[in-house]
């Protein structure tokens, strides 16, 4: 079958995009948000590619992104499946070692993030020729929905607390929606030993360390539409286990 294309024509930037998309029991998610990725892809005109890393998902989304793949193409569609769950951290790491292109973007692949930020991430980037981009929720018209109270709480709490102990100069560190230029990410992940939730917060307290510059695009983030959120207490008590970790040693 071939690969669907898009109307719009490429910008002759010389710029590429890999989307990591790690995945972990995502079928009825992952048909969405490939769909809306190539959707605003196309319309800006941007060159990407989307490299999925599934981490032996029992519930058949391998199966699905293998579908997606010949809908799409293999050029725009990659998957790099592993055997079984081995941590975001080391996700990113073999999504890289795939990726052609010398921006990386990193977000959920549940619907939380929506791609139509992702032209505004990238303009965000050539405006400053900034390091990284990340999403906030906590700047301008950026926000929550679809958390009850207790979520909320959970998560402004936390980013509080980060702010106050570890002072990155960003206002949302436990987002996981950013841009990165490659060999900028490709620095931060050997330097981050954290894992879980606070391994997006590491990689902005190395950033600042580093002093690579950061800006901000703000996001809307939505609870996700498909499954069930993986916090729990065991995330919340790593979270804090981490943050104190980082507070330390940084």
């Amino acid at each position: 079958m071939t690969s669907r294309k898009t109307s719009a024509p490429l910008r002759d930037s010389g710029d590429k995009y890999s989307v990591l998309l790690p995945t972990y029991n995502e079928r009825e998610n992952l048909p969405l948000i490939v769909w809306l990725l190539v959707k605003y892809f196309g319309e800006s005109g941007y060159e990407y590619e989307i490299i999925v890393i599934d981490d032996g998902s029992p519930d058949g989304t391998l199966e699905v992104a293998e579908q997606l793949q010949k809908i799409y193409g293999q050029d725009k569609i990659l998957l790099r499946p592993r055997a079984k769950k081995l941590g975001l951290g080391t996700a990113y790491i073999h999504g890289m070692k795939h990726a052609t292109g010398n921006f990386i973007i990193i977000m959920d692949a549940d619907l939380s993030h929506h791609p139509k930020f992702i032209p505004e991430f990238i303009e965000k980037q050539k405006e400053g020729n900034y390091d990284l981009v990340s999403g906030t929720r906590y700047r301008g018209n950026g926000g929550v929905y679809g958390w009850d109270l207790r979520r909320k709480l959970i998560s402004r709490g936390a980013n509080f607390l980060t702010q106050v102990l570890l002072r990155p100069g960003a206002s949302d560190l436990t987002g996981s929606f950013r841009l990165y230029k490659k060999k900028v990410l490709e620095n931060l992940v050997e330097r981050c030993v954290s894992k879980g939730y606070v391994f997006q917060m590491e990689m902005i307290v190395r950033a600042r360390q580093l002093n690579y510059t950061v800006g901000e695009v703000p996001i809307s983030f939505v609870d996700r539409v498909y499954g069930e959120s993986k916090l729990g207490g065991n995330e919340i008590l790593s979270f804090v286990k981490g943050l104190l970790t980082l507070f330390a040693t940084t």
